[in-house]
């Protein structure tokens, strides 16, 4: 059997956990906001039904829609008892730079104005960034720890225009190649066995990870949600998903094998909130189990991540 080569962290992929040891030298904890963002493919800009996957309730565990909560309050509320710790404020509930650069300062200012949060991770869309907002969390990512989130999906056009994305790959290569060398971390969203995409298709995703040179992922699979296109589709036969865990791990493990070595991987599988609102697939793997289960996949053949590299190597510059 192979040894798994030393890659500066522990494991048998990198793990968001092993880079805040590495960074920081103890765990960083994010504290997921909900701060009153839109959509531009919910309120007509782009279209007016969502991704055909999409129901944000399903994955924002502590949405305060609605309710009006200051992002301070949601920061106290999401502390954990144990002090000192360090904190990353998320701003993860639906799209956190669709809105005016003034405006998304006094967001993100008012989540760094707390003493404990020692940077901002912001999830987006590719195609709702620009110089100008860029240019402000330039300016943060100077003084804090900066990750900013950009859902991609799939790099293939034909399957984002099949879940409704409302945007190209193009618009990711575009938004990626404008944030780099700004000190921010660039992390991308991908969905592992959409609508008609082959095992190829998904390594071709990766494949654009590597070469855009992105510093992190997070994996999700395939989930039906109710309350979406895709929920309707399901409902028709006209859409697949992993029914087991152990029909997504080995797809997964693939990917692992031909991603960077360098890219953190922030998530394994996706992690809907609400038991009532998904509908397919129901796995009783806790997301420590499936952590688990990867890890003995990857050593029962001997591989790792960036196994497939072809051996050639992969030199990052800072972000």
């Amino acid at each position: 059997m192979n040894s798994r080569p030393a890659y500066g962290q522990p494991g048998w992929y990198y793990s968001l956990n092993s880079f805040f040891r590495k960074r920081f030298g103890e765990p960083v904890y994010k504290i997921p906001i909900d701060a009153g963002f839109s959509c531009p493919n919910r309120d007509g800009t782009t279209g007016f039904q969502g991704c055909s996957y999409c129901y944000n309730p399903s994955f924002s565990p502590f949405s305060d829609r609605g309710e009006g909560v200051p992002v301070a309050a949601q920061i106290e509320r999401g502390k954990k008892k144990t002090r000192p710790l360090r904190y990353l404020a998320y701003f993860q509930s639906y799209t956190n730079t669709y809105a005016p650069p003034e405006n998304l300062k006094k967001l993100y200012d008012e989540a760094l104005s707390d003493p404990e949060v020692i940077g901002i991770s912001i999830a987006t869309r590719p195609d709702c960034i620009s110089e100008e907002i860029i240019t402000l969390l330039e300016g943060y990512a100077k003084r804090y720890h900066l990750w900013i989130e950009y859902g991609l999906q799939s790099a293939h056009d034909s399957t984002l225009k099949k879940i409704n994305r409302g945007h190209d790959t193009g618009s990711f290569t575009d938004a990626v190649a404008l944030t780099r060398n700004r000190g921010i971390y660039i992390c991308a969203h991908i969905i592992l066995g959409l609508p008609g995409e082959t095992t190829e298709m998904m390594l071709e995703t990766i494949d654009l990870l590597n070469t855009t040179v992105v510093d992190g992922v997070k994996f999700h699979h395939l989930q039906i949600i109710r309350n979406t296109t895709l929920a309707e589709q399901y409902a028709r036969k006209k859409v697949a998903v992993y029914k087991k865990a152990e029909d997504y791990i080995p797809v997964l493990c693939d990917c692992l094998e031909q991603l960077s070595p360098e890219i953190v991987i922030h998530r394994l599988a996706s992690q809907a909130t609400s038991k009532e609102l998904l509908i397919a697939p129901h796995w009783p793997e806790s997301a420590g189990q499936i952590a688990a289960s990867v890890e003995a996949e990857l050593i029962k053949r001997g591989t790792w991540q960036g196994y497939k590299e072809h051996g050639m190597p992969f030199t990052r510059k800072t972000p």
